[in-house]
């Protein structure tokens, strides 16, 4: 059972009279995100042979993200998204330590663990000196103690258990919170927004997001957390767990864009928030997995045409293979070929490309907390395969935007479809990309692929991840040479100068260097605005050069 057609009504209404938020939302859809768990990315003192305790802290801080941001800008990424950052318990559990930041005691502290305020202000005063967006993970749905009995394999709270709720902070009394029942049933909303999300070992009383006192209370903290650290945008943690009225007066209050989580695999139930918020887009994730795993190829596409019909807000949904909650892509399949499709997809898609910290040196990791193991043991390699990938598409990307707003904004057309092969075009037509994924994996044969329209007649294109060119047909098809089931990724060869790839120059004076709007002219087109910051393009493309020379 999901969300009845009342709840997703009652959604709907409550958008009307969201806080006009359009300028940041077109601000967050040309950028890229590198997700980090904070934790576990680097080490201040720079060891990348360190083991970890997957269950412990391990010690990755804010500064050491700093320390490490080549190596994330370098790929061509825009913004950052890192861990909750408030004060969590402290407690060892049979869940083991709150590493990850989902356990918050008090949301007017940080998490020392992870550094001191000023280290936090810093990190943001880093990332905006290199033109990149800070996002910051939020839990506004609970807040978190340790059930004694650590050890014993019970540790429940059960009917009649007492909370001390003034270990909190703000939220230090029972007022505050829903009754304390366990979620019996996830497909129903008053189960799953009015009872605790958690009883055992970790226990995690459930805020009461209805209560005008909660409501302001939350308002205030997190415009001060934004305040305070210069915070671009926030990701909104078990977002369908809330209240739905509360979050458009949470993310008014806090003033900056938001995406929440709504984990559901049908496109109407995550679609009934777009108008409340951006969106990890959780519909196309499973549908994705399954094409590139399953040999659904069929269903992905469906689920995109669902998407485009249902979601209001398809250029602010986030699009992702790995999360920290998710079991990591190398360990459905090791198949490189499979990976790079659904790296190549998760860039060029409709949407915000996200990106999790391993995905790019195709790390294994299964269910929590194997999906949560250091980067650094991967020694920051700039020279493995899906890392040059990425920085090549992320340039791709960031070059179409800046000629061409409009790439953004104009949902994508398919042009092919059969159970193995999807091509997909995307963007006007002088930055028109043409995408063509594969589910047969390295031993997918040599085949012609002819798709239909794909350009105007007699076009010259450029596929970008070999620099081949090669030209359209009298009546606009492309013949595409299929091989070992790697994707493909087409561009109009005359609009590639400027862009630093295939051998062409990087025209610095297109793009301003800064974070303010950029407006380029491309031939046949009005002058459109676009927000990439030069900066990530010189990175990204700087790699993507050296890599050519490799």
């Amino acid at each position: 059972m999901t969300m009845t057609i009342l709840t997703w009504l009652a959604i709907a209404l409550i958008g009307l009279a969201r806080p006009t938020t359009a300028a940041q939302a077109a601000d967050w859809a040309s950028r890229s995100i590198y997700q980090v768990v904070t934790d576990r990315y680097a080490l201040p003192n720079g060891s990348t042979t360190t083991p970890c305790n997957l269950n412990n802290y391990c010690g990755g801080t804010w500064g050491s993200i700093i320390d490490n941001l080549d190596y994330i800008q370098n790929m061509g990424f825009t913004a950052l998204q890192i861990s909750p950052v408030d004060k969590n318990m402290p407690q060892d559990t049979d869940s083991g330590y709150a590493y990850h930041g989902y356990w918050p005691i008090d949301k007017y502290s940080v998490n020392e663990n992870f550094g001191t305020a000023a280290d936090l202000k810093n990190l943001s005063d880093a990332l905006h000196a290199r033109d990149m967006y800070l996002l910051v993970d939020v839990v506004i749905n609970d807040m978190a103690y340790a059930v004694p009995g650590k050890g014993s394999g019970t540790g429940q709270l059960g009917p009649g258990a007492v909370t001390d709720f003034s270990q909190f902070s703000p939220f230090n009394q029972a007022e505050y919170y829903h009754p304390l029942c366990n979620i019996t049933n996830w497909g129903n909303a008053t189960n799953y927004q009015g009872c605790w999300f958690s009883t055992q070992y970790v226990a995690l009383p459930d805020l009461d997001t209805e209560s005008e006192a909660v409501i302001a209370m939350s308002g205030d903290w997190i415009k001060s957390l934004v305040a305070n650290y210069s915070i671009d945008g926030l990701r909104i943690d078990a977002a369908k767990h809330v209240d739905p009225a509360f979050l458009p007066l949470f993310i008014e209050a806090a003033g900056v864009y938001a995406f929440g989580e709504v984990d559901s695999a049908t496109a109407p139930e995550v679609c009934a928030y777009s108008n409340l918020t951006g969106l990890e887009n959780y519909s196309v994730y499973y549908s994705m997995i399954q094409a590139f795993t399953a040999g659904n190829m069929t269903g992905l596409s469906q689920m995109l045409s669902a998407i485009q019909a249902h979601c209001s807000n398809l250029p602010s949904l986030q699009n992702f293979a790995e999360n920290q909650d998710q079991t990591r892509f190398a360990s459905y399949t090791d198949d490189m070929a499979l990976a790079q499709n659904a790296l190549t997809f998760v860039m060029m898609a409709d949407g915000i490309p996200k990106i999790y910290q391993g995905q790019e040196q195709h790390t294994q990791g299964g269910a929590t907390p194997d999906n949560r193991s250091p980067l650094w043991t991967t020694g920051f390699n700039t020279k493995a395969p899906l890392y040059n990938l990425t920085s090549t598409l992320n340039a791709i990307r960031n070059h179409a935007i800046n000629l061409d707003g409009r790439w953004v904004t104009q949902p994508s057309l398919e042009l092919y479809l059969d159970n193995s092969t999807m091509a997909m075009s995307k963007g006007p037509q002088d930055v028109q990309t043409l995408t063509v994924y594969s589910n047969q994996g390295m031993g997918g044969g040599s085949w012609q692929l002819f798709v239909p329209n794909a350009y105007p007649p007699n076009s010259q294109v450029t596929e970008l991840l070999t620099c081949a060119d090669s030209y359209s047909d009298s009546i606009g098809h492309l013949n595409v040479s299929m091989n070992a089931g790697v994707p493909h990724v087409y561009f109009p060869t005359y609009n590639l100068e400027g862009s630093g790839l295939c051998g062409r120059s990087l025209t610095t004076g297109w793009i301003n260097n800064s974070t303010t709007t950029n407006a380029v002219k491309t031939s046949g087109s009005e002058s459109l605005t676009a927000r990439v910051p030069w900066s990530s393009i010189m990175a990204g493309v700087a790699l993507v050069m050296s890599a050519c020379l490799l």
